[in-house]
């Protein structure tokens, strides 16, 4: 009779088990510890850079030596942090991780925005120089001056619209470049992106030579007015003719020709996810192609087209650098970013500007709460 050996099962060391259960309090102190250096070095070295820029010689310096510093800071603060998590018992760690790593942008956000907000709104109900409160005292004021109800007014026309030129000129542009061969569409789809690439200055530093005016009997070196004149009539300061608002309208081509290229991109995108299917479907029936694009394309594009207009309206209520560097507010132009900016910065007027500032925030509210609510509800329907 043979006998047979017996291998007994497998078993963990006892002693891994115990080392790694001991490493625990090591690896939060160490993650601890570890945090607070990486955030006191990385909050030194930036306030350096701010209050002592001469000690590193330039700019490019002080550029290059943040953007290494924020990038390994970074990497350094989740390391820790991930030390740190892996210390806690094992159930909290399951837990806890992902909560841990949206922690470091929560508490950015909330420096970055939820901070000044509620500062500005503090600072609303003070003086000029946020040394005392004066309660209502600042709201009374704006909304008893004229020049801040003609840029609500202003607002209101920007808002009416430059989302509703964006939205149908995205649509049409889509729509025509999806007829053209691929070489043609992509030509021109970068064309008309490009000018997203220009910041908002540029764009107008750029449109200011389109509207350059020259006075009668000289060369007109502005587009719009060498065209005008080539049609028999006289140059126009443009940019001054306060008549039916034309010069608000006309800046509001700037923001038009900056975000079309984006409206475009998405609307694109969403006509060419249209199922074939249908079209097909209301060919057979007899649908003529403008039947097609109403009802079949439209329909099925909405909520792209929402999520287009809702952007592009926040976009517009807080527009600001267009104005600015155009009129800086002249000739009744004014709106209200650029009216809260001359308020603090050229009257000195931080309590008023503050005032502006919340008004503009409460009508910004109401478009952030739908838009949350679109996206959800668009997650939902998925």
């Amino acid at each position: 009779m043979s006998t047979q050996t017996v291998t007994p099962p497998q078993r963990a060391a006892p002693d891994e088990a115990y080392a790694a259960l001991r490493a625990r309090p090591r690896k939060i102190i160490i993650g601890l510890i570890g945090m607070a250096v990486v955030v006191w070095a990385l909050a030194n070295l930036f306030l350096a850079f701010g209050y002592y820029p001469e000690r590193f010689g330039n700019k490019i310096v002080i550029a290059l030596l943040a953007i290494v510093a924020g990038v390994a800071g970074a990497a350094l603060l989740f390391w820790f942090l991930n030390m740190f998590v892996e210390g806690l018992p094992e159930r909290l760690t399951q837990g806890v991780i992902p909560y841990a790593f949206l922690i470091p942008g929560l508490l950015f956000v909330a420096l970055m925005l939820i901070y000044p907000t509620f500062q500005s709104i503090n600072y609303s109900f003070a003086n000029s120089d946020s040394t005392a409160y004066v309660g209502l005292q600042n709201y009374r004021t704006i909304f008893s001056d004229s020049e801040f109800w003609n840029a609500i007014i202003n607002n209101i026309l920007w808002l009416i619209i430059v989302p509703a030129f964006v939205v149908a000129f995205g649509v049409v542009v889509a729509v025509l470049s999806d007829k053209l061969s691929a070489n043609g569409e992509k030509f021109a789809k970068s064309l008309i992106f490009l000018p997203m690439a220009i910041s908002a200055v540029s764009a107008s530093a750029i449109w200011l030579l389109v509207y350059a005016y020259n006075n009668p009997g000289q060369a007109q070196t502005g587009l719009l007015n060498a065209i005008w004149v080539a049609l028999g009539g006289e140059p126009q300061a443009w940019l001054q003719i306060e008549t039916a608002k034309l010069n608000s309208i006309l800046l509001m081509v700037i923001l038009i020709w900056l975000q079309a290229g984006f409206a475009m991109v998405l609307l694109s995108s969403a006509i060419k996810g249209v199922p074939e299917d249908t079209l097909e479907a209301a060919r057979i029936d007899g649908a003529s192609e403008w039947q097609i694009f109403w009802r079949v394309v439209i329909p099925q594009i909405m909520g792209t087209i929402i999520t287009v207009f809702v952007t592009v309206f926040i976009t517009v209520l807080k527009v600001f650098d267009i104005v600015y560097v155009t009129t800086n507010g002249a000739y009744n132009t004014n709106v209200i970013a650029n009216l809260f900016f001359n308020k603090l910065f050229g009257a000195s007027e931080a309590g008023q500007a503050s005032a502006i500032v919340v008004v503009l925030l409460v009508a910004v509210i109401p478009l952030i709460w739908f838009q949350i609510r679109h996206f959800r509800s668009e997650e939902t329907n998925r």
